[in-house]
């Protein structure tokens, strides 16, 4: 105990690995080379808007609760939570506005305005993704993918068939609902786990009862709210922060890594946990001879979608907007070809708006609007000040077209971020937004090891390893890792 641990990253698995090793008698330091700590989930301010950058969605309320709880803590010891109803709403015209209920009972009642008789078949669907959930979570989640063997347990072997694992989720959604506008609210989820639903395993309806039954939630001020929450548990526990200086090189002789060369000095260290992003540790921090895979291997994996983002501050407040607004006024299947199938700037794209001033007055002026705009996109596309002004534009005619009001000449604040800024401010693989696509060739033992074959105290954790991409599954991921270093240590 007490050996050096350097965390490379400070995005939510860095976090989480270095509060829990910290609070096992680790020495832990955390190099980040952004100047504030948080990773995707940073925050910035401008023209009185508090911006956050990243993550908008606050799902599996419990998953944060259980990482506080392990170090004696509870999540409204750093931050207040208030669920939403609506949980968000989807435009599909000018005219048609879904709001998503937060009670169940709300729930079916609107699916059977939709679909008579598809309150019965809502409440076996939610049964079964609940089954998977908590199966998933139990059993799967948890496990750090190193050996089949963790998934040799008979309980395992015997859920892959409940779980639906070889069932696409299109199918399933299909199979229970007729009507188009529940297929889409359904088939939502996973356009961000790396394939189309007709490719997505059915297994993933788990993320409709994350959604549905465990609700959507907000802590008051933003989410990055729960950075600063777990920043100022981490220095509790005693853990070092170095934020602005940037790691250069991992020096590694005899197999074993010695010291981190930074833009700023040298550190020594007894063991490396990369949390930044892996094929960056990988292929630019370390010689090639180190390395466990090759360019080859990264440029074969599926990747889960890049964005577009325009964060936007607006001098008056916009009608009919709530907290969460998808806008699915366009194809649903051709946005998921023009993402996965045949990687292209899509030519109507769906889009989101998160404006979070409509629950929290604290983010924007009054009387303001504060917008954070998303286009999910093919990752490795061509990013150009141009195609950016372009789709700024496609998106704000339907966006004011569909609330009938005229937004832009409203606009106090933008500030625009894709691809490029993803691999300046992350070194993200392809300008990715959200890491490894959740397929099933690169599930548990098949994606990044959590651990080097080459190195013996180098480990991984983030959305590029196991369990895979998402706020929860990053913190999770966190206490993964810090779990196989104790074993080994």
């Amino acid at each position: 105990m007490g050996k050096k641990v350097i965390v490379i990253g400070s995005g939510f698995s860095g976090l989480s690995s270095a509060c829990h090793l910290s609070s096992r008698g680790y020495d832990v330091t955390v190099i980040e080379k952004n100047q504030v700590a948080g990773g995707r989930a940073r925050k910035f301010e401008a023209e009185g808007f508090t911006f956050d950058m990243g993550p908008s969605w606050y799902w599996m309320p419990e998953v944060f609760e259980s990482f506080f709880s392990k170090f004696g803590k509870k999540v409204e010891d750093y931050y207040d939570l208030v669920r939403l109803d609506p949980s968000y709403t989807i435009r599909f015209s000018q005219d048609h506005n879904m709001e998503v209920p937060a009670t169940l009972e709300g729930l079916k009642a609107m699916f059977e305005k939709y679909e008579p008789g598809s309150g019965v078949k809502l409440d076996k669907f939610l049964k079964e993704a609940a089954y998977k959930y908590e199966v998933g979570m139990k059993e799967f989640v948890f496990k750090p993918g190193l050996s089949l063997m963790e998934f040799a347990d008979f309980r395992v072997f015997k859920s892959l068939f409940r779980l639906q694992m070889f069932s696409s989720m299109s199918d399933h959604v299909d199979g229970l609902f007729k009507n188009k506008y529940l297929r889409e609210l359904l088939k939502f989820p996973v356009l961000f786990l790396g394939a189309t639903p007709e490719k997505t395993p059915a297994m993933y309806s788990l993320m409709n009862h994350a959604d549905l039954a465990l609700g959507t939630w907000y802590p008051m001020g933003g989410m990055h709210k729960i950075i600063e929450g777990m920043v100022a548990l981490a220095e509790e526990l005693g853990v070092k922060f170095l934020l602005g200086e940037e790691v250069k090189q991992i020096v590694v002789p005899n197999g074993h890594v010695s010291e981190i060369i930074t833009d700023k000095g040298t550190h020594k260290a007894d063991i490396l946990v990369g949390a930044a992003d892996y094929h960056h540790i990988e292929q630019h921090l370390l010689e090639k001879g180190k390395r466990r895979y090759s360019e080859s291997y990264w440029d074969k994996r599926t990747m889960a979608p890049s964005s577009l983002l325009f964060y936007l501050g607006v001098n008056k407040k916009i009608e009919g907007l709530h907290h969460h607004n998808l806008f699915f006024d366009t194809d649903f299947k051709q946005h998921a070809v023009d993402i996965y199938e045949q990687p292209a700037w899509p030519e109507e794209p769906l889009f989101y708006v998160c404006a979070p001033s409509v629950t929290d007055a604290s983010v924007a002026p009054e009387g303001c609007e504060n917008l954070f705009v998303l286009v999910p996109l093919a990752p490795g596309l061509e990013d150009t000040e141009e195609m950016r002004e372009k789709y700024f534009h496609i998106i704000m005619d339907r966006f004011e077209t569909l609330m009938g009001e005229n937004i832009r000449d409203h606009i106090l604040y933008r500030r625009d971020f894709a691809h490029k800024d993803f691999e300046k401010d992350y070194h993200a693989y392809k300008g990715n937004a959200y890491g490894l696509a959740n397929t099933l060739k690169q599930t548990a033992i098949l994606k990044p090891s959590i651990k080097s074959k080459k190195i013996s105290n180098l480990f991984y954790t983030g959305q590029l390893t196991t369990p895979g991409p998402g706020v929860p599954p990053s913190l999770i991921s966190g206490e993964v890792v810090a779990n196989v270093i104790t074993n080994q240590y």
